[in-house]
């Protein structure tokens, strides 16, 4: 197998930095030695990016400027981390990746998908995720989990964005069901890991990536 490439998705409060850990030392277990990466970040220059994005001091972004400070980290991420990992053969578990551009500054801030998808692609080399799944929660739900962390730009944006968001990841997962897996993460966090588990065993037996 050339390498396997899952990514993490949905709105805020779904688990997905939770289930990516659990996800991780199941595969270990099985003698794996996956990579945990988060989006953006894992590089220099992501690490920095995401930084910037963090910082309230720079004031208000743009949606088009987040865009492409996100693309401009994940095109590192991808050169740097994520390439070399699949063509070692290795299975890379992202904590969002491309398709966060789709839903939050698409969906969420109106930005146009096709633009957001060959500025994307062009930063990834075309490079997508093998499995995506999309971890669903209502949103008032979400953000009630997310209270006791820092919130950032993303989460204090108001609750009619993130009901954007999430159906926009909904639609996203719908057009590309061959791809996505659409979960419900108000079960309980081991229903969630072991559906998660199945559908990862599922495509390793079959060694599809290539």
């Amino acid at each position: 197998m050339a390498g396997l490439f899952v990514s993490f998705e949905g709105p805020e409060g779904g688990g997905k930095t939770t289930q990516q850990e659990r996800l991780r030392r199941y595969l270990e277990e099985r003698g794996l030695e996956p990579l945990c990466l988060r989006e953006p970040g894992a590089t220099i220059v992501s690490e920095r990016i995401r930084a910037l994005l963090l910082d309230e001091d720079v004031g208000e972004l743009t949606g088009r400027t987040q865009a492409l400070l996100f693309c401009a980290a994940r095109s590192e991420l991808v050169a740097q981390a994520i390439r070399p990992a699949l063509e070692a053969g290795r299975v890379v578990l992202c904590d969002r990746y491309a398709d966060s551009t789709l839903a939050y500054q698409g969906y969420g801030q109106g930005l146009g998908l096709a633009e957001l998808r060959a500025v994307s692609d062009f930063a990834t080399g075309g490079l997508k995720p093998r499995l995506t799944f999309c971890l669903d929660v209502p949103v008032e739900l979400g953000l009630e989990r997310k209270l006791a962390d820092q919130r950032n730009r993303m989460e204090t944006m108001d609750v009619a964005f993130h009901e954007r968001v999430r159906r926009g990841f909904r639609e996203l997962a719908a057009d590309e069901p061959r791809r996505w897996r659409l979960i419900d993460a108000t079960q309980p966090l081991e229903t969630v890991a072991a559906a998660i588990r199945c559908h990862v065993d599922a495509i390793l037996k079959e060694a599809l990536y290539r």
